[in-house]
C-alpha cells in the first residue's frame, strides 16, 4: 500500500562499539536528543557482537533491522520512501556496509545515510604521532576490533565491501543514498572518513561533511556541553530535518 498522509520519516540507527561492545542500553541519552530534537522515531539494532560471531555477522544482522522497519513501515505509521540510515563509530563502518548490501540485494532503498565518525578501514594500523596522545580510540583498539570481526583477513586489502567498506572503489559507491559524514581531527578515523568521502563524491552520490578541529573519537560524548560538541548533534539534526 501506498503511505498514508500521515506517515512520516523514521532511522534505522546502529550503535557504536569497536565491533566487540556495547548495545542499545548505552545509547539512551543520544536517542533521547535526536528524537526529542526531530520528533522522528528511532529503530535501534541489536545486532551481534565480535568476536562471538564475525564478517558479515554484524552486517547482516542490522540489515534485517532495517528490512524490518521497511516490512512494518505502514503499522509504524513510517513512509518508506523517508526511511534513512544513522550510525557511530563501529556501526559507521556497519551502516556503510549495509548500503552495499542494500544495494547488491536491490533494496531496500535507503532516503539518507548518516554515518558519525565510521569505522571503515581494516587496513588502519599505523599509529600517527599527532593524533596518538589525544585519541580516545587508538590504533592498538582497532587492531582488536577489526581482528575481532575479521581474524586472519584482519590485514588483508582483499575483503569485501560487506565486512570493510572502506576497500569500496568508485564503482562500488555509485547509487547509494546522499551521505552525511563527520570526524573530528583529532580522530584515528579522519583520513579515511575524508577519503570515504571524496570517492562517494566520485561516485556522484551527494554527500555532506564536517571535520571538526582540534577534537577527538567520540567528542560530543565526552564533552557534550561544548560548543563544538553541540555544533556537530546540530548539523546531525539540521540534516535529518530534510528527512
Amino acid at each position: 500500500q501506498g503511505a498514508s498522509s500521515s506517515s512520516g520519516p523514521a532511522v534505522c540507527y546502529i550503535h557504536g562499539g569497536g565491533m566487540i561492545c556495547l548495545g542499545p542500553e548505552h545509547y539512551d541519552i543520544p536517542m533521547k536528543t535526536y528524537v526529542t530534537h526531530t520528533g522522528i522515531p528511532f529503530l535501534l539494532v541489536d545486532y551481534r557482537l565480535a568476536p562471538e560471531v564475525q564478517a558479515p555477522v554484524p552486517v547482516t544482522d542490522s540489515y534485517a533491522g532495517l528490512k524490518y522497519l521497511f516490512a512494518h513501515a505502514s503499522e509504524l505509521g513510517v513512509d518508506p520512501a523517508r526511511i534513512a540510515l544513522m550510525s557511530d563509530s563501529a556501526g559507521g563502518g556497519i551502516a556503510a556496509s549495509v548500503t552495499h548490501l542494500a544495494k547488491q540485494k536491490s533494496g531496500p532503498k535507503i532516503a539518507k545515510q548518516v554515518l558519525i565518525y565510521p569505522m571503515l578501514d581494516n587496513l588502519n594500523t599505523s599509529e600517527d604521532p599527532d593524533t596518538a596522545p589525544f585519541a580516545t580510540w587508538s590504533v592498538d583498539d582497532n587492531k582488536t576490533g577489526w581482528g575481532a570481526l575479521l581474524g586472519d583477513k584482519a590485514g588483508s586489502d582483499s575483503v569485501p565491501v560487506t565486512h570493510a567498506a572502506g576497500r569500496a572503489s568508485i564503482e562500488d559507491l555509485k547509487d547509494l543514498a546522499p551521505a552525511y559524514i563527520d570526524v573530528g581531527e583529532l580522530d584515528i578515523f579522519r583520513d579515511e572518513d575524508l577519503e570515504y568521502a571524496r570517492k562517494l563524491g566520485k561516485a556522484g552520490v551527494s554527500v555532506e561533511f564536517h571535520l571538526y578541529p582540534g577534537v577527538p573519537h567520540a567528542f560530543e560524548t565526552f564533552a557534550p556541553t561544548t560548543k563544538v560538541g553541540q555544533a556537530a548533534v546540530g548539523n546531525r539534526l539540521k540534516f535529518l530535518a530534510g528527512l
